[in-house]
């Protein structure tokens, strides 16, 4: 029997790339897959994928007016995957294949930017694509890999309204709920770095408030039970902090992608012509968090490290 949807391609199954698989896996949707990574590959193939050795196989199997997901980390490992061109450089410096996949892609098909990156990055790499009749959707997405399988993550998306039509199916089956945010390519990024500015700022007082209570001889449990329920409540908070309070610091969420998302806000805010009191300070923390060794943990080690260091200048 046909496959009911067509195939949906991913470049890029680290936690949430993955958990996105498995949620069209757990829909009937046929996928394919390609990354660098062979456990990553060997995971999605036990989810029924299909898994390619390079960005350019996934292309060139693509169905006529496919969707290729890129959920790689940054600007510079999409240009890798597309056209080999990222040289390893940025947050988390990786060599895709030199021969990427957009020299394989054709006209009607199009190209999802999942990744948090700047607004002039999707921009660009939008319209490179365009000039070969390649369409674009800026959609970032939030929530974290178990939502993310649950289809409960949300995406923010900006693309022309037919493509956006055209993709429906698998944008409702992806994430719940879908943000449609107008036709102008970049500003998904834009409300992901405004989200996740705030959200770095949230994580760093919920950490400096703990390491404070830490100081006060509170029970941090108790302390925390607290806030969850009162008016210091936030989400990215009471999650990252609950696990730090356990010492699992396994990343579920590096600390460098915080420290790339806060900067890329703050970058942002700059070229606005804005300034705010907090932003520039969040960042400077989970900065200096990495330059301590902790940027292949959970962001959740901030509470470690404030309660070590004490006030970051």
């Amino acid at each position: 029997m046909a496959p009911t949807h067509p195939t949906v391609s991913f470049v890029g199954i680290g936690n949430m790339g993955l958990a996105m698989v498995g949620r069209l896996r757990d829909l009937g949707w046929p996928v394919a897959v390609c990354d660098i990574d062979p456990v990553a590959c060997d995971q999605a193939k036990a989810l029924g994928a299909t898994v390619f050795a390079s960005p350019l196989a996934l292309a060139r199997a693509m169905p006529a007016g496919g969707l290729m997901v890129v959920a790689v980390v940054d600007a510079a490992q999409c240009r890798d995957v597309m056209w080999g061109e990222g040289h390893g450089e940025g947050a988390q410096p990786v060599h895709w294949p030199a021969q990427g996949a957009a020299q394989a892609l054709q006209p009607g098909q199009t190209v999802m930017w999942c990744p948090t990156i700047s607004p002039g990055d999707v921009e660009a790499l939008a319209q490179r694509l365009a000039q070969q009749g390649v369409h674009g959707i800026d959609a970032p997405m939030s929530g974290g890999p178990a939502r993310a399988r649950a289809g409960t993550m949300s995406l923010m998306v900006a693309a022309a309204a037919n493509v956006v039509v055209a993709y429906e199916p698998v944008l409702s089956a992806l994430a719940n709920p879908v943000f449609r945010l107008g036709e102008r390519l970049g500003d998904g990024a834009r409300t992901k770095l405004v989200n996740n500015l705030l959200a770095g700022i949230n994580l760093v007082g919920a950490a400096e408030v703990l390491a404070l209570a830490s100081n006060l001889g509170l029970d941090l449990p108790a302390t925390l039970d607290v806030i969850e329920r009162s008016s210091g409540q936030s989400w990215i908070g009471a999650d990252r902090m609950r696990r730090a309070i356990a010492g699992d610091l396994s990343p579920r969420a590096h600390m460098t992608l915080l420290a790339k998302d806060t900067r890329l806000a703050n970058e942002a805010a700059a070229e606005a012509g804005f300034s705010g009191p907090l932003g520039a300070r969040a960042s400077a923390v989970f900065r200096a968090a990495c330059e301590s060794g902790l940027s292949e943990l959970d962001d959740g080690a901030l509470l470690a490290f404030l309660q070590q260091y004490g006030q970051v200048r």
